[in-house]
This record gives structure tokens, C-alpha cells and sequence, in this order.
């Protein structure tokens, strides 16, 4: 088989996972329309308070007025469908725990991406029917709050999608440890709390404290929802939209370096403990 014969065929793999992923989302329709009435109702109460605290502020609200407020809110809203923060039981965790992943192992697709992959179809679907009417409902109620050139469009797509796979790293590490920890539920309620609130998700990063804010930005945690909100929304515009595109993708090569770290280190493990 020639090389490029054998890089069709691999990438045909790669991409079949993927599909399989969104295949497999389609047939949660009645969780995607629970999940997108969620989404409404808690952007309809994280306006109504922003709104209020923007309107009784007496000081610079972060840069914030009402237009980029409202994207924050409802741009949020539509991407928690496709970001992982709150690190639920993983299927790779399961595995471990069952013996499965000795299996895993000996596939010709990289652990990682045997994980990773179908979990990225599974966040396309998603943007599909819950995020974008998510972002409808904002528009009708709030006002028209998107950026009216392309150029944030572009870079956002981008961002979002290295949002998607950095977030699901995340988790992937955090399940990999199931590895060498019997119970991970604590450290998975740690890391929700943790990463949904450095994230961004109940007020925006800049309002943070300034020891608050300098935290955060050294966890990979805003880069998961914020950044590509910011961009997205068209707060912040050309080189500044590039430069959190680049951490973004920093993290997430840092988060996937992690990942392949904790695989190589957990087969090792697994060798040990089962011959």
C-alpha cells in the first residue's frame, strides 16, 4: 500500500469518527430540545441580572454596554451545549475501569482521538439545533447584538472549534486519571466548579477581581468559553482576535501534550497491574 493510499484511508478513519459522533447526538433530540429550552430560560435570568448590575453600575462596566453584554449572554448560552466544563463520567474513564482500554490500545487510531473525535461530531450537532436558535432568541428579545462585518464570523469558527476539542481534552486528562485513582468524582466536582466559573460562565472575565482575573488567565479555563464568546460577539476585533486564537490553540496543544503524557504513562500502569 502506498503512502498516500495509507493517509486517505487513515483520514477516512479519523473522519468517520467524527460523523459517527454527530450520527450518534441525532438521536438525542428530545435532550437537545431539553437542553435548549435550559439554555433559554438561564439566558433570560443571566440577562435580566447583568442587565440590572450594568444599569445600576456608576463605574465603567469592563468595557461592557448593553450590545456586547447581550452577545456575552446569549453566545454563551449557545456554546454550552459544545464546550465541556463541568466533566462528566467519560467514556474513557469507563473503560479503564472495566479493562476496555487494553483493547483501545491495540486499535490503529490514537487513544486520543478514538475519544476526541466523536466527541467533536457530538458538539457539531449540538451548535446546530441548540445553539444558533439559542442565539435567535437573544436577538428577538435583547436586540441585535452580533458584529455586522465578517471578519469576527471567521476567526469565531476558528475559535470555537479549538474550543470544542481544548475543552474535551480537559476532560479527557481528568478521566485518564482514573488510571491511578479508584474514585475520580471529587476531582471531577473540583474541576466543574473550577472551570465553569474561571470559564466565564456566570459573569464575564473581565469583571473579575484584578488578582481574580490574573488567576485565570493562567488556567486554560477562559479559553474555553470566554475567548471565543469575546471574539464571536466582536469585542475584541483583528490582531486582538488573533492573539486569543493563539493562546487558545497554546492551550490546547498544552492540554493534548497532557493527554498523550497520561495515556503513555497510564498503558505502562496497565502493563504492571495486569501482565
Amino acid at each position: 500500500m502506498s503512502p498516500v493510499t495509507e493517509s486517505r484511508l487513515r483520514a477516512g478513519l479519523l473522519w468517520s469518527l467524527v460523523r459517527a459522533g454527530f450520527a450518534e447526538q441525532a438521536h438525542y433530540r428530545l435532550a437537545v430540545a431539553a437542553g435548549l429550552f435550559t439554555n433559554v430560560v438561564f439566558g433570560f435570568i443571566r440577562a435580566a441580572v447583568l442587565f440590572a448590575a450594568l444599569d445600576a453600575s456608576t463605574t465603567a462596566f469592563a468595557g461592557y454596554d448593553r450590545d456586547t453584554l447581550g452577545g456575552y449572554v446569549w453566545i454563551s448560552q449557545a456554546l454550552l451545549g459544545a464546550i465541556t466544563l463541568m466533566a462528566p463520567i467519560s467514556s474513557v474513564e469507563e473503560r479503564i475501569k472495566n479493562g476496555d482500554i487494553a483493547v483501545d490500545y491495540l486499535r490503529p487510531v490514537p487513544l486520543v482521538a478514538a475519544f476526541a473525535l466523536p466527541a467533536v461530531g457530538r458538539a457539531a450537532y449540538t451548535l446546530l439545533p441548540r445553539g444558533v436558535p439559542a442565539v435567535v432568541v437573544g436577538l428577538l428579545t435583547t436586540g441585535w447584538f452580533l458584529p455586522p462585518t465578517p471578519g469576527p464570523y471567521l476567526v469565531g469558527v476558528l475559535s470555537v472549534a479549538v474550543a470544542v476539542v481544548a475543552s474535551y481534552l480537559g476532560v479527557h486528562c481528568i478521566g485518564l486519571l482514573g488510571f491511578w485513582v479508584v474514585d475520580t468524582r471529587g476531582i471531577k466536582a473540583f474541576y466543574g466548579i473550577l472551570g465553569t466559573f474561571l470559564a466565564g460562565l456566570f459573569v464575564p472575565v473581565d469583571l473579575f477581581p484584578g488578582w481574580l482575573r490574573t488567576l485565570a488567565g493562567f488556567t486554560p479555563f477562559p479559553t474555553f468559553l470566554q475567548y471565543p464568546v469575546d471574539v464571536l460577539s466582536g469585542r475584541v476585533l483583528g490582531a486582538a482576535a488573533w492573539q486569543h486564537l493563539g493562546v487558545q490553540l497554546a492551550w490546547g496543544l498544552a492540554l493534548l501534550a497532557l493527554a498523550l503524557l497520561l495515556e503513555r504513562l497510564g498503558r505502562r500502569h496497565l502493563e504492571v497491574q495486569g501482565g
